[in-house]
C-alpha cells in the first residue's frame, strides 16, 4: 500500500511539472510566432496553453498569455494575408 501512495505521489507531481512546461512552452511559441512561422506556432501555442489549463497547471497566467499570442498570431496572420494577399508575411 504504501509504495502504491508513493508512486501516485511522484506521479501527480511529474504531471504538474509537465502541465508547467506545456504553459511555459504555449507563451514561447505564441511569442515567436508573432516572427516567424505563425501558421504553425499559433495553433500549437493555442492548443498546449488549452491543455494546461484544463489540466490545472500552477502558471495559470502564462497559459492564458501563450493563448492569447496564440490567437494574435493567428490574427496577424489573416491581417497580412488580407493586405498583401499571400499566405506568409515578412518583416
Amino acid at each position: 500500500m504504501q509504495l502504491t501512495a508513493r508512486a501516485t505521489g511522484a506521479g501527480r507531481r511529474a504531471g504538474i511539472r509537465d502541465t508547467d512546461g506545456m504553459a511555459v512552452a504555449s507563451f514561447v511559441l505564441g511569442l515567436l510566432g508573432l516572427l516567424v512561422l505563425n501558421v504553425f506556432l499559433g495553433p500549437i501555442a493555442i492548443a498546449l496553453a488549452s491543455v494546461a489549463l484544463w489540466r490545472g497547471t500552477a502558471r495559470r497566467g502564462r497559459a492564458l498569455l501563450g493563448l492569447g499570442l496564440g490567437v494574435a498570431d493567428l490574427l496577424v496572420l489573416a491581417a497580412f494575408m488580407s493586405a498583401d494577399n499571400t499566405m506568409s508575411w515578412s518583416l
